[in-house]
């Protein structure tokens, strides 16, 4: 691979990594699901699930990125026959890319939102606002076609812009001034919550062990959010992988990322309800947390509208940097195969999940109630799309990790890694069984039908795969990749 291919610095992948996996989830759903389930007691089995489900498959995903040296679909294409597997294998690249496409219609919407409330901080706006008025004002945002386009249309080209100049004068560059700017403001906002909020009840929600409220229910939910928060399954750390300098270690980086998401979770949690409980408001709010709790918040403090503005430029931040990462995969997929231009490869990807998005901006107004998803589906084209994504994310994690388990040999996964050998055989014994398997309940769980016979339905897949596996041991072929 050409060295205009590779990040300039090693340093840069590391930002990159963090900041496709930080975003709005990090930002309220992280820190609303410990609260709900159990607080510390949900962060130490969301813990374990990131180190032996999340982390074994991001590791996964940088190894064929960087074995590969090419986007996600070419990849994939270049490493079957590589290993003389099927061709279906393949599926790996093309689903990635489709989830990336999926997620980053409804995402860039949904990150729109945080343009029109920073308008609003610095205006003033919002000043002396009630609960009341603020629960009127997301109403008429989301009854808006033309405001919810428009914030659409001003984020996407946003992110467009800096993934149409390039690998380093447009992601580098941006990754190296965004991600550090974000950090600053993060702890800004933490000493603000700190000095006019509530943060002991903050820390109390949060880190306060309460197992008898983890119930299986949170167990999943744990499981789920450490696969969805690396940004696993569609295509940006393999592509982001494939620029990955030689010599930088996969282990520590991928446990680096890992540590960086959780910690910045757990900080903006603790700013967030700090702000909410010193204000005396709920903290089960859900998405109105954000978009309705938090101006309220804002409104009745002093400093209110500066500090405000400074937490949705975080947010956009976030957001834009994971929206990025959703546009490189494909970007970079149209540039090697067809041999566009960049900028117009950028386009392309860019305008199809405009136009994807714009069925979002239609189910909160003109398809509320009815359209050709509700005759169909029998729910809204953002629900739909969502839900979508909860299967096709899992389902590409799901095969990613079969495909580097059992596909790739050891020599090719130690020299990729770096390794000690000790370390290589858990790693292999993680990807193998233990990743398959969680990534398997984040799967099933994602279908309607088979909410009552998850666990027997699990249990079978577990029979199986434990058979299958004998067998590809006990064979010549899987012999020589053990």
């Amino acid at each position: 691979m050409s060295t205009d291919n590779v990040w300039t610095h090693k340093g840069t992948f590391l930002l990159a990594a963090v900041g496709s996996a930080v975003g709005l989830g990090n930002l309220w759903r992280f820190p609303y699901l410990v609260g709900e389930h159990g607080g510390g007691a949900f962060i130490a089995v969301y813990l374990i699930c990131i180190l032996t489900i999340g982390t074994p498959i991001l590791i996964a995903e940088i190894l064929l990125g960087r074995s590969s040296r090419r986007s996600p679909i070419m990849g994939m294409r270049f490493l079957t026959r590589c290993h003389g597997t099927s061709r279906g294998w393949e599926s790996i690249g093309w689903l990635s890319a489709f989830s990336a496409i999926l997620v980053l219609s409804f995402y860039s919407v949904i990150s729109g939102w945080a343009l029109h409330y920073l308008a609003e901080m610095l205006t003033g706006t919002l000043r002396n606002s009630t609960s009341t008025s603020l629960q009127r004002d997301f109403a008429a945002l989301l009854t808006s076609p033309a405001l919810l386009t428009l914030y659409h249309t001003l984020f996407i080209a946003g992110c467009a812009l800096i993934v149409a100049r390039g690998i380093h004068r447009g992601l580098e560059n941006a990754l190296r001034l965004v991600m550090p700017l974000l950090l600053v403001i993060l702890l800004l906002i933490l000493f603000y919550a700190n000095s006019v909020g509530d943060m002991s009840a903050a820390a109390q929600f949060m880190l306060s062990f309460n197992f008898d409220q983890l119930s299986l229910t949170g167990w999943l939910e744990a499981l789920g959010q450490s696969f969805f928060t690396l940004s696993l399954g569609m295509g940006a750390i393999m592509a982001y992988g494939a620029y990955m300098s030689s010599e930088s270690s996969l282990t520590v980086t991928a446990l680096s990322i890992a540590l960086i998401d959780t910690l910045i979770a757990i900080l903006a949690g603790l700013a967030i309800f700090a702000l909410v409980f010193g204000a005396g408001l709920p903290p089960d709010a859900g998405p109105g947390l954000m978009f309705i709790s938090l101006p309220l918040a804002f409104s009745a403090m002093p400093y209110g509208a500066l500090l405000g503005s400074l937490f949705f430029v975080l947010v956009l931040g976030a957001a834009a940097s994971s929206a990025v990462s959703l546009i490189e995969p494909v970007a970079a997929w149209l540039v090697e195969r067809f041999e566009l231009a960049r900028p117009l490869a950028t386009g392309l990807v860019v305008t199809l999940a405009w136009l994807l998005g714009l069925a979002t901006v239609f189910s909160f107004n003109l398809w509320k109630t009815d359209s050709l998803f509700h005759q169909w589906f029998g729910s809204s084209a953002f629900h739909v799309f969502e839900m979508t994504s909860h299967v096709t994310l899992p389902l590409c994690g799901l095969l990613t990790a079969l495909f580097a388990g059992w596909a790739l040999t050891p020599t090719e996964s130690t020299r990729e890694m770096h390794t000690h050998s000790h370390w290589l055989r858990l790693w292999r014994l993680l990807i193998r069984f233990v990743a398959p398997t969680g990534v398997a309940f984040v799967f099933l769980r994602a279908l309607p039908w088979i909410e009552g016979y998850l666990l027997p339905t699990l249990g079978a897949i577990i029979i199986v795969g434990a058979f299958a596996a004998s067998r590809i041991l006990a064979s010549p072929r899987g012999a020589s990749g053990t």
